[in-house]
């Protein structure tokens, strides 16, 4: 049972909720006295090292010290320390870990330690056993520098915004509201303060914060992609609440201790959609290359730069063409048109563009540009050119006439292999390798032959794509009931380098719709002018199918691979077809994306050959405000799906072993370790026994895994 009481007795709670997860811990050394079975060369250790002594003791107060020691039952090493290991509040200094045989030391090196402050040095994994890496789950160390230990917390989920998924290793800032300026129009928290208490998610996006004030805070997240501990706009994923909380005014919830993952996870209180904010990042150009010899590549350091002009030496300017390589727009691709012997090996020239000053405005300015390249021979075309040398001075030495053969085309369509299938609502595309200069429509042919026999030339559209100037669409009214053949005859293309196409057949073939499930989608708008953005996605995460500029009505969707499917649904807000980040700086949030769930709120959907369905989307539901009822709702249901697919997993991995192993299992041996689990649950219901001597923890440690 979840408590929903108030949690007056907070601080308590806190303290208990340290002593049943050091109890979960104690479980396990415990279990080490349990039979277990065992193979040849003894039993596989499973379990973390447990720690046997601390110096000083954890939540010592009025700490004056420089040193902490943990004394451990085995061998001990540090692992991912940079990832793994931070301070709450953030230290000038990180301590300095040391391993000491069966001990650890960790050296506090920052000599400006606040007064009056509790401090927590989180290590989360980064420790583990010695001889088999069981690394021991979120290891803290609690000191205050004043005479009582700040005691409140607060849970909290945090979900990638665009993919309407969890997003776990965030780190989480709260920030003392009454310390720092109320963020109106314009939010600097970020970049202005240090937080006065950190927090870490699970990779399961859940969050327990930990030793809080009895104050307001503000709070934000973002996920370290580089892990430097730093909020970097444009490289790191984002998130804020628009209120500040109290954790003193803040329901109870409920705790557990996963013993899958082996960590203690919570219902969340707060919920933070993650996205990338790339409106506040400095615009400049990072980096410039030159892959090919036609090709020149720039990266800038933020999302769709403003470019007034690019110009080479000797190359003109209407010579170079711009491709964006990336989503966000912020790495470009420079195509060269001009032939392979005008391209010297070094090219110069110059670039304007905008610019942030010091000061965060755009500036134009004039950039050098200096890209090198070499020609670099493979095995095979060194051997090739050494056997052709070889040849030319033996024809000299007999005094014939030697001519050197046809050189190969280097003309390629990507991926373009001599059958295909076709979806008849889609395109049938045709990567290049370059940018066209030559594309003779007129000269591409398109037959089809129908099960009698009969042949007909297919009219056709080629179409350019609107993202890459390297990829065109051919259109035609495709039949089931008939066979194709794309006849592509020589040079009827021709690249930037002057390279033609050597003659080509694909043989295409029309999907059979009877292979395939056909769903209809009944949109129903949160209002009328409202549009949206469906995708179809497979077992994989994969976008089978995408839908854009959905309004109200039925929409027929035919074509969807049978297996285990989801859907995500994007509220587009400003009807651009594609889903739009927000803007923490203007306190903007990013547009929503949900995940589709049935009546029984149910995210996965199976799909079978032949199948015809019909699923309504009532939009008011699904963007209806989210309460933490819902949340947790939503997130107990994918846990017991991961359950039972981990479960599927375990035993298909036991019938291979088995099955390879001559019918014999190791399982008996896992088997003690899933007993580890079962004690340690009981370990949680315990600490719901003890939590409820807490008060605002009464019935917090659950039976869940």
């Amino acid at each position: 049972m979840k408590d929903t009481s108030t949690t007056n007795n907070n601080n308590v709670a806190s303290r208990w909720l340290s002593v049943v997860v050091g109890l979960m811990f104690a479980g396990a050394f415990f279990s080490r006295c349990a039979s277990i079975g065992s193979l040849e060369g003894g039993p596989y250790d499973t379990l973390p090292p447990i720690i046997t002594h601390i110096s000083p003791m954890d939540y010592t107060t009025n700490f004056k010290g420089d040193k902490v020691t943990f004394m451990f039952d085995e061998y001990i090493q540090l692992k991912n320390q940079q990832k793994e290991v931070f301070t709450s509040p953030a230290m000038k200094k990180k301590p300095l870990l040391t391993i000491r045989g069966k001990s650890l030391i960790i050296e506090l090196r920052d000599d400006s330690l606040k007064p009056n402050t509790t401090y927590s040095i989180e290590l989360g994994s980064a420790l583990a056993d010695n001889n088999e890496g069981n690394p021991l789950h979120g290891m803290r160390y609690v000191f205050s520098t004043g005479d009582r230990i700040d005691s409140l917390y607060m849970s909290g989920y945090t979900e990638d915004s665009q993919m309407a998924d969890s997003l776990g290793k965030t780190f989480i800032y709260f920030f003392e509201a009454d310390s720092i300026e109320a963020p109106d129009k314009y939010d600097s928290t970020m970049f202005k303060y240090q937080p006065s208490k950190i927090a870490r998610a699970a990779t399961n996006g859940i969050f327990i914060a930990q030793n809080l004030k009895p104050v307001d805070y503000r709070v934000y997240a973002f996920f370290d992609s580089n892990d430097n501990q730093t909020y970097e706009p444009s490289l790191d994923k984002i998130g804020f609440l628009d209120s500040v909380y109290n954790p003193s005014r803040m329901p109870g919830f409920s705790i557990w201790y996963d013993s899958v993952r082996r960590y203690v996870s919570a219902d969340p209180q707060l919920y933070f959609r993650m996205f990338m904010d790339v409106s506040f990042s400095n615009q400049k150009l990072n980096e410039q290359k030159r892959p090919e010899q036609h090709k020149v590549e720039l990266q800038f350091n933020a999302a769709r730069p403003e470019i007034r002009s690019i110009i080479f030496d000797s190359i003109p300017e209407e010579d170079i063409l711009i491709e964006p390589m990336t989503k966000g727009r912020d790495t470009l691709a420079l195509w060269l048109k001009s032939p392979s012997e005008l391209l010297p090996d070094t090219l110069r020239g110059k670039i304007t563009y905008m610019r942030h000053d010091s000061l965060r405005r755009l500036q134009e300015v004039t950039e050098d540009l200096e890209v090198t390249w070499r020609l670099v021979e493979s095995k095979e075309q060194e051997r090739e050119r050494e056997r052709l040398e070889k040849e030319k001075r033996k024809a000299e030495e007999q005094g014939k006439e030697w001519k050197e053969p046809p050189r190969r085309s280097t003309f390629r369509i990507v991926d373009l292999k001599s059958t295909a299938e076709v979806i008849p609502d889609e395109d049938f595309a045709l990567e290049f390798a370059t940018p066209l200069t030559k594309f003779d429509s007129t000269a591409i042919v398109l037959r089809s032959w129908s099960e009698k026999g009969d042949t007909l030339r297919e009219k056709i559209q080629f179409i350019p794509d609107t993202v890459s100037i390297r990829k065109w669409r051919l259109r035609t009214a495709w039949q089931p009931t008939r066979k194709y053949q794309l006849y592509i005859p020589t040079d009827a293309l021709a690249d930037i380098t002057g390279e033609g196409n050597d003659s080509l057949k694909v043989d295409l073939t029309v999907a059979d719709k009877e292979k395939y499930a056909t769903m209809t989608l009944n949109v129903v708008p949160r209002v009328a002018e409202a549009r949206y953005i469906v995708q179809i996605l497979n077992e994989n995460g994969g976008t089978v199918r995408e839908l854009k500029n959905l309004g109200a009505g039925s929409y027929k969707v035919e074509y969807i691979p049978a297996g285990e499917m989801r859907m995500r649904i994007i509220e587009d807000l400003n009807a651009n077809g594609e889903w739009d980040a927000g803007n923490m700086v203007e306190r903007r949030q990013g547009e929503r994306s949900e995940l589709y769930k049935n009546e029984q709120e149910e995210e996965i959907f199976t799909t079978k050959t032949g199948w015809e369905f019909d699923i309504t989307l009532d939009m008011n539901r699904f963007f209806a405000p989210v309460t933490m009822e819902q949340l947790i709702e939503r997130l107990d249901k994918r846990e017991q799906a991961r359950l039972i697919k981990a479960e599927e997993e375990r035993r298909e991995r036991e019938a291979k072993e088995k099955k390879e192993n001559g019918g014999h299992s190791h399982g008996g041996m896992m088997g003690g370790a899933g007993g580890l689990g079962g004690m340690m649950g009981g370990a949680g219901g315990l600490g719901g026994m003890m939590g409820g001597s807490g008060g605002g923890m009464g019935g917090m440690m659950s039976g869940r895994r």
